[in-house]
């Protein structure tokens, strides 16, 4: 929101400087992001008028101009300007003015003719970047006035970045309110005249989508004069609030949106089709061409003002190229409407349009002073363009209902941190205009209908806050008893699971929770992906079910910048279809959202080093990766062959643990590393975040000072076996048997083929044991026959023989 501060001090002009006006609008939580000066810094020029312009003697390309500066004798001024001529009034930089940057003017000779002074283009002056020639000044403008004080150039800009919820402050009179309210200053805002209609005209409006429009009114104006010029002190208005002159048609109803917040839109009469229109929903297929030539495809979600069911205007957000109004308009309907946010909000957007009309409605605009603001711009339009208006066609269809909000004067003390006294919170709803009544300590107050942010107790808390300063509330720290909560240790919080991730060499990542439908489809096998009804991007169409996806397109921006190895995680919530889910405070009906932990690794296992041999990561270095990660919890955990559409056929697995599936892991398939040009396959796991968060209960034991010992066994199996059911088998003896409880750890650590049978026939595992028993030395007897009933349980179960 950009003004200048002249234009806000006619309404409220309170006995503050800029810097404090400034000051008291940011505490107010009105941000003022910008405070620019209209004009840089100079002095000594005035208004000057020429006399005469003669061609310079010694140059094609200059003139000798005399000129009146108000200083009863002529000043002789050679200028190169090639608009310089008699009669018309331009700026003078006297001998001694200081320029913008400094420069002093002093007398000068060019091509020998002296020169006392300069005459000045706009983009000399700051102004603008207009260098073609002169400034021309109004022929109103006395001769010798200084130019700052003829412009009104001590003035300054103010640019305001509010918050969504302050669309009362997206104009001046929002703004003078606020000031008035925080300085006690008065308000005098915009009067709206009692225009006499001497037409009888009413163009019959039809509304059929009370969920579209809340109120309707407008008004036919005959017999203007679009063509009629627009007066400079508006036009100057506009140009400091970041606004072009266009026409005075639309001049004027741009200034209206501008000073009291009301958007409108002029319709040329004479080119609406049918002497009627209708305000409805717009149909799929249907197709309208906007002010800006820019031609779009409606669909239902989108309204529509329409004459003979042909779409004239889409309603809320820009105007149609048809019934716009041009310099040879004679006849005009001026329309003013309250548009329901919620049909406005993010079609402007989808379309990639932006208006001021759009970025008003869609947080709500003011639906009770319609009429005074089609007075107000019928005024201006009457005044400036002349003709005759008639009556004001106001339809009531669906407006909101504002209901009262209550607040509590202790919760109001208790949550500012100070005491607030009635008088206080009574004369702070006065100057913010909010009607109230009180009861006890309870004010039950009506919003405004101006104010759309006042729902509930907290928000009129926040007013007193505002008022009140917030830098006037004391920082005190809270007081309360500092008692330690005993961290629970059968549960790991979502924080240690991501330092246990980073303990891994793993960086985080945080990614888009919408994602691309092909991803879904194919990556994911998701052919029924949660859509997204108003998408930030196209290709960002719905909500992800998996992590991977994500992480995969991490490793290609990386190595698309010659990012030799990446090790990424995430840890964040997925979105699946899951009709037993109903609404709650924390879900949605039909949509199951878990929260998953998912790794990818890509590139060299280590960073390049002389000690180790560089290689490629592969999946056994991830399938650690996850070990530590159930480290505290492995027992029932287990890695099954299985296919996943992402993942290499033969290299992914399936991760159950305590008999329940949680996760995957393994290589990408080779098509997806094709299609995003990497030179290797990442590697990537993806987990249930809540098989994680439950570990068991530490189990202390005292060491034993008996021996450790070690032995191994080598057996011939099926090449087809996998190495996970013999452990499975070795654990259920060992757990079956009490005499075997002194076997305390066994592993993997040799896998043997015949090279000349390939994959087919047997191979040979060898497995390591760890005995110990915490009482008595084992001795070769005992552990003989402990590993003897491990061996014969393993050829029973899987017909395996010693090697």
């Amino acid at each position: 929101m950009q003004f200048p501060e002249s234009w806000l001090r006619k309404l409220v002009n309170p006995n503050i400087s800029t810097d404090e006006l400034s000051h008291r609008l940011t505490m107010a939580g009105l941000e003022v992001e910008e405070v620019n000066p209209v004009a840089p810094a100079f002095s000594g020029i005035v208004v000057a008028k020429i006399i005469s312009a003669e061609q310079h003697p010694n140059a094609d390309k200059l003139r000798v101009c005399q000129v009146d500066a108000g200083t009863g004798s002529p000043l002789q001024i050679v200028c190169g300007a090639p608009n310089a001529a008699a009669g018309i009034k331009v700026p003078l930089a006297t001998v001694g003015a200081i320029m913008p940057g400094g420069m002093k003017i002093g007398v000068a000779k060019m091509r020998g003719v002296e020169s006392s002074g300069m005459l000045c283009s706009a983009r000399e002056l700051g102004l603008s970047q207009d260098h073609a020639g002169l400034m021309i000044l109004p022929d109103s403008m006395v001769e010798g006035t200084d130019i700052r004080n003829a412009l009104d150039l001590d003035d300054t800009i103010f640019t305001l970045k509010l918050t969504p919820n302050r669309s009362d402050c997206l104009s001046i009179l929002g703004v003078a309110r606020e000031v008035a309210a925080l300085t006690g200053a008065a308000l005098h805002a915009p009067a709206s005249p009692t225009i006499q209609p001497t037409l009888n005209e009413v163009l019959p409006v039809k509304v059929t989508a009370p969920d579209l429009c809340g109120r309707f009114a407008g008004r036919v104006i005959r017999g203007v004069n679009a063509r009629a010029q627009t007066p400079a002190w508006m036009v100057e208005r506009l140009l400091r609030a970041g606004q072009r002159s266009v026409s005075a048609l639309v001049d004027i109803s741009n200034y209206v949106m501008l000073e009291v917040g009301r958007p409108t839109h002029v319709f040329d009469l004479d080119k609406i089709p049918a002497p009627e229109l209708e305000v409805r929903w717009a149909k799929n297929g249907e197709k309208l061409t906007l002010l800006n030539e820019q031609t779009i495809d409606l669909d239902s979600s989108m309204g529509v003002i329409t004459s003979q069911d042909v779409p004239e205007s889409l309603a809320g957000i820009m105007g149609g190229l048809s019934t716009s109004v041009t310099l040879d308009t004679k006849n005009i309907y001026l329309e003013a409407a309250f548009w329901w946010p919620d049909a406005i909000a993010g079609r402007a957007r989808k379309l990639k349009l932006s208006s001021e009309a759009s970025h008003r409605f869609e947080r709500g605009v003011d639906f009770q002073s319609i009429p005074e603001h089609i007075e107000l711009i019928t005024g201006l339009i009457l005044d400036i363009c002349g003709g005759q208006a008639g009556p004001i066609d106001d339809q009531f269809i669906n407006l909101p209902v504002r209901a009262p909000v209550k607040m509590r004067l202790d919760r109001c003390s208790r949550i500012l941190g100070v005491s607030i006294s009635h008088e206080q919170v009574s004369q702070i709803f006065s100057k913010l205009g909010l009607s109230f009544e009180l009861s006890g300590d309870i004010y039950t107050v009506s919003p405004p209908s101006y104010r759309f942010d006042i729902k509930i107790e907290e928000d009129l808390i926040e007013e007193i806050a505002r008022i009140i300063g917030f830098e006037n509330i004391p920082a005190n720290p809270p007081v309360a008893p500092a008692i330690m909560r005993i961290a629970p240790e059968t549960t790991r919080s979502a924080h240690t699971i991501r330092a246990e991730m980073a303990s891994l060499d793993y960086q985080e990542v945080i990614n888009f929770s919408f994602v691309e439908e092909s991803w879904e489809s194919e990556m994911v096998g998701n052919v029924n992906p949660i859509k997204l009804l108003n998408p930030i991007a196209s290709q960002l169409a719905v909500m992800r079910s998996s992590l991977i996806p994500g992480l995969v397109a991490n490793i290609r921006y990386n190595a698309n910048r010659k990012q030799s190895r990446v090790r990424v995680f995430e840890l964040g919530r997925v979105f699946n279809r899951d009709a037993m889910i109903k609404d709650g405070a924390l879900t949605v009906a039909g949509v199951n959202q878990p929260q998953f932990l998912a790794g990818a690794a890509w590139g060299p296992y280590v960073e390049d080093q002389w000690g180790e041999r560089t290689r490629n990561v592969d999946f056994f270095d991830v399938k650690n990766d996850v070990e530590k990660l159930f480290s505290s919890s492995d027992h029932g955990l287990e890695f099954v062959p299985q296919s996943h559409p992402g993942l290499h056929p033969g290299r992914s697995a399936r991760i159950h643990h305590a008999g329940n599936p949680v996760g995957w892991i393994g290589e990408i398939h080779p098509k997806f590393v094709q299609s995003q040009d990497l030179q290797s396959a990442p590697v990537v796991f993806e987990l249930t975040l809540d098989s994680l968060t439950s570990i068991p209960m530490p189990h202390v034991q005292e060491l034993s000072r008996q021996p450790m010992v070690q032995r191994d066994m080598a057996l011939w199996v099926s090449a087809e076996l996998n190495v996970g059911e013999l452990i499975k088998t070795i654990q259920a003896t060992i757990k079956a048997d009490e005499t075997l409880s002194v076997i305390r750890d066994v592993r993997l650590f040799d896998v043997w083929r015949d090279p000349a049978k390939g994959d087919h026939g047997e191979k040979s595992l060898a497995f390591r044991f760890w005995l110990q028993d915490t009482e008595v030395t084992l001795d070769d007897a005992r552990v003989d026959a402990c590993l003897l009933r491990v061996r014969q349980a393993l050829e029973t179960g899987h017909q395996a023989r010693q090697r």
